[in-house]
Formats: C-alpha cells, structure tokens, sequence
C-alpha cells in the first residue's frame, strides 16, 4: 500500500521441551506460526520433543544480525548460558 513502510523484523528464539532435556534455538520472521510448527509436530527435529515453551524472543531488524546471534546461542558456550540463564 502506498504510503506504509512494512518492516520486516527477525526473531532469535529459545524454546525448552516441557517433559524433556531439551532446548531449540531457531530464526524466524513469524514468531507466532514458527512456534505453533514446534508444538503442533510438523517439524522433524523437534517433534519427538513436544510440547514446548518459548523462554527467549530476540528482535532484530536484519537477517544477518539475527543469523550471527542464533549461530552464538546454538554453540555450546550459548547453549550452557541458556540453562544456566534460565534455571535448566
């Protein structure tokens, strides 16, 4: 439409299996959908995992910066920050 700037925004997020030891960091443009993916099953990773909490939401407005942040919360050193971070 003409006269509205549409921002597109990336979200880094953290969620943790209820019933299992087990914590997901992924990127996405649609927080909301994504998420619904991981508890509905429709994501082969994370089904066997369900359902799921999110713990961690990370606004960025480019890909590349949401990217690098993912990539540091995926290794191991981000991966212990998160548990430690939130108690798991």
């Amino acid at each position: 439409r003409a006269g509205l700037n549409w921002i597109t925004m990336f979200f880094v997020y953290v969620i943790s299996s209820v019933d299992h030891k087990y914590i997901y960091v992924g990127l996405t443009q649609n927080l909301n959908v994504r998420i619904s993916q991981h508890n509905s099953g429709k994501e082969k990773t994370t089904n066997p995992y369900r359902p799921f909490v999110l713990i961690l939401t990370e606004k960025y407005s480019t890909r590349l910066e949401a990217r690098k942040r993912e990539k540091q919360l995926k290794s191991g050193s981000g991966k212990e920050w998160i548990k430690k971070e939130f108690g798991l």
